[in-house]
């Protein structure tokens, strides 16, 4: 899977999104300009001590990011889209995009993907969720599609034992 920021501009959202792609085995893809220096302390502290671990590439633009990655599938998560996030079928190689915090992505690219377009359902009165949150919600959806593919699905207490065992 790979994850898409178009433009994110806060330096915790991003950190935190790259720690998920670490820990889903998630390409994370970063098109600029971006709103912080990736060396900021607070991209590393939202990323834990896995940023040296996230496979993540670049991009001058939106431009840029389609030359390097002709025939992409790319989902474009948006409030403004007429189909639920669930009710697509997720690739291993698809792209999900998600947009800046304060405009999302532009609606020049949008119009021209209307059925790629996907939201994730909440109430009318808001206007988003988190950038970190709607990332994992959707992710977890395209990973969940897919069996979990690679991913540990049990896990054993720290201490103690489960009292089945």
């Amino acid at each position: 899977m790979n994850i898409v920021l178009h433009q994110p501009e806060i330096p915790h959202n991003t950190g935190a999104i790259g720690r998920t792609c670490v820990a889903t085995g998630t390409k994370l893809h970063l098109i600029e300009p971006l709103g912080f220096r990736l060396t900021e302390q607070a991209v590393k502290r939202a990323g834990m001590d896995y940023w040296d671990q996230l496979d993540y590439a670049r991009y001058l633009n939106y431009e840029d990011f389609l030359e390097r990655n002709p025939g992409a599938k790319i989902w474009y998560a948006t409030t403004k889209a007429k189909y639920c996030y669930t009710d697509v079928a997720y690739g291993p190689e698809d792209y999900i995009m998600f947009g800046k915090e304060s405009a999302g992505i532009p609606e020049e690219i949008l119009v021209d993907h209307e059925e790629q377009c996907i939201r994730i359902p909440m109430l009318p009165t808001i206007r988003s969720l988190n950038l970190a949150n709607s990332a994992s919600i959707v992710l977890y959806e395209a990973l969940r599609q897919q069996g979990f593919a690679g991913m540990e699905q049990a896990g054993e207490l720290h201490r103690l034992h489960w009292k089945g065992q």
